[in-house]
């Protein structure tokens, strides 16, 4: 079992950076890929970043691609996602999960055995 809580979230102007965290409980964190979402209002969930278990690969949706960099601290349990240049389509609730597939930056949203509660980003121009 791993319980996720995220944080960092809150409203920005254009341009602004924000870094969102999200701690895990448990010790099974580092046997876990792990990635970061987001579901915008009247929007399905998308994809944003993943990274594997090791740390030692990630991948990002084209539309962050360049501005935002997931990373993780296995030694804290706890992934980031630092976000830069934000943009008001940037707007969402972002959410982290964790995926038991090892070596993979697991893209597709069910392949995640575990989410967060999710925290806001709002950007306005």
């Amino acid at each position: 079992q791993v319980q996720l809580v995220e944080s960092g979230g809150g409203s920005v102007q254009a341009g602004d950076s924000l870094r969102l965290s999200c701690a895990a409980s448990g010790r099974t964190f580092s046997s876990h890929g792990m990635g970061w979402f987001r579901q915008a209002p009247r929007k399905e969930r998308e994809f944003v970043a993943a990274i594997t278990n090791s740390g030692s690969s990630t991948y990002y949706a084209d539309s962050v691609k360049g501005r935002f960099t997931i990373s993780r601290d296995n030694a804290k349990n706890t992934v980031y996602l630092q976000m830069n240049s934000l943009k008001p389509e940037d707007t969402a609730v972002y959410y982290c999960a964790a995926s038991p597939l090892l070596h993979t930056a697991v893209v597709v949203p069910s392949l995640y055995d575990y989410w967060g509660q999710g925290t806001q980003v709002t950007v306005s121009s």
